[in-house]
């Protein structure tokens, strides 16, 4: 079987099992749930696993699923990723009642679309002509929010990192894997608007973001007497204001945003806050800026606390980094685009965004393509899938077209893309460095 029939095979087979892909997605869309909670989704993804009769396990930072591919050789081993988890949108008309979560980014089309890949690697004569294997993995948490309850998963030592990718690379379940692809939905459907892409190979202006958690520390009075008191929530305001009298300072070409949250203000309206608590990103394009940007915030925090005699405690998180993308495997990619969208719908790059793809992307090759098919405001209340051909069904024939580009014929194209690949950082400097994580006891 060559590679032109392989192709072809696949897609045949993901346009037979395109009816229940759609009917999962739609299934994961109405019952969204937010990262490390994602346990009725992963149920879902297990029991289309069964059905196809694949063998995964579960469980890996938390609700993660692997389900290991095998080839006719083992030269190179990708990774087809998906992510589970929902983010908050408590407006939208889908959004869990209690929780708000709502499936406002497109990762029930990435898990369902896995499974879609899955069904395309049960057709007759696929695996039996790759000289590589592929590794199916449906990932928790990629959306970097609840930073105060992943903060308690972190103090019972369930995760040491608040993203699911991030969690993969310290548990050693990326240690066997040489490269990897996955898709994002985009908003290409809006009426009105100019034709969009419906694909590209992703973006070399993704940005990167560290995060913090900030608590101000005041003492609580009476509010008819609050010179017996100290008004933390007075201090966050100060601290609040010192970042916005900073923002003309952030270059235009380093896409520094700073975009905080409080999440508590106080506990009773007659008693002067003391205990207030704020979120937030400190998010650009480069590295080097995002720490300069990152310590302005910090000394804008204190200085807050400092003018109000309160104290604050600004805990660092390790965010997403910037992304590091490799050409020879953004050709495949591309390559595989045009084969099922057409080149007039397609463009090798594209935008970028946030996300711990991105530290995947810095120790081995990854591309982050975006496929189309939403329509409305990513993370807003009119968010949907108006295109489930392209955002599931087309999008896993790309995935499962560029496997087999990359693994067939002794896997010459794969072994192309990891020997050409000089990564920025070895897994225990990612770890060490960006992570802070300490060898030896944090992994």
């Amino acid at each position: 079987m060559n590679v032109s029939e392989m192709k072809k095979a696949a897609c045949e087979a993901i346009d037979a099992y395109a009816d229940k892909l759609i009917a999962l997605e739609s299934s994961i869309y109405h019952e969204p749930e937010l990262g490390y909670k994602e346990f009725k989704t992963a149920a879902k993804i297990k029991a289309a696993l069964d059905e196809l009769g694949y063998t995964y396990t579960d469980g890996h930072a938390v609700t993660g699923i692997i389900t290991p591919v095998k080839g006719r050789d083992h030269k190179v081993n990708l990774a087809v990723m998906g992510e589970l988890d929902a983010v908050i949108v408590k407006g939208h008309p889908c959004c869990d009642p209690e929780t708000g979560a709502a499936h406002s980014c497109g990762h029930s089309c990435q898990a369902a679309s896995v499974v879609g890949v899955a069904a395309a690697l049960k057709a007759p004569g696929i695996m039996e002509n790759l000289d590589g294997d592929i590794t199916l993995m449906h990932v928790p948490s990629e959306e970097f929010v609840e930073l105060e309850y992943r903060q308690s998963l972190k103090d019972k030592g369930v995760i040491k990192l608040f993203g699911g990718k991030q969690e993969f690379i310290r548990l050693g379940l990326m240690d066997n894997i040489d490269m990897m692809i996955m898709q994002h939905t985009s908003i290409t459907e809006n009426e009105g608007d100019i034709q969009q892409s419906k694909g590209n190979a992703g973006g070399a202006v993704g940005k990167g973001f560290v995060g913090k958690l900030i608590q101000y520390i005041g003492k609580e009075s009476h509010a008819a007497n609050p010179s017996q008191g100290i008004n933390a929530l007075k201090a966050a305001q100060l601290g609040l204001a010192g970042i916005d009298a900073n923002r003309e300072t952030f270059r235009d070409e380093d896409g520094i945003r700073v975009h905080p949250i409080i999440t508590k203000g106080g506990d009773l309206v007659n008693v002067v806050p003391a205990d207030v608590r704020i979120e937030t990103y400190v998010r650009g394009s480069n590295t080097k800026a995002i720490f300069e940007a990152s310590e302005k915030v910090d000394r804008a925090l204190k200085a807050g606390a400092d003018a109000l005699g309160a104290k604050v405690i600004i805990s660092q998180l390790p965010g997403y980094m910037c992304p590091f993308e490799s050409e020879e495997l953004k050709d495949a990619v591309y390559d595989n685009l045009v084969y099922v969208l057409g080149k007039e719908n397609c463009h090798r790059n594209g935008p970028g965004g946030s996300t711990d793809a991105s530290d995947v992307s810095n120790i081995m090759p990854v591309v982050h393509m975006r496929i189309g098919g939403a329509s409305g405001v990513g993370h807003g209340a009119d968010y949907k899938i108006s295109r489930p051909d392209i955002a599931i069904v087309a999008a896993a024939k790309i995935m499962a077209c560029t496997a087999i580009d990359l693994l067939a014929d002794g896997a010459e194209k794969a072994l192309e893309v990891k020997n050409n690949f000089k990564a920025p950082m070895t897994k225990e400097q990612y770890l060490t460095e960006w992570c802070h994580l300490e060898k030896g006891k944090d992994f």
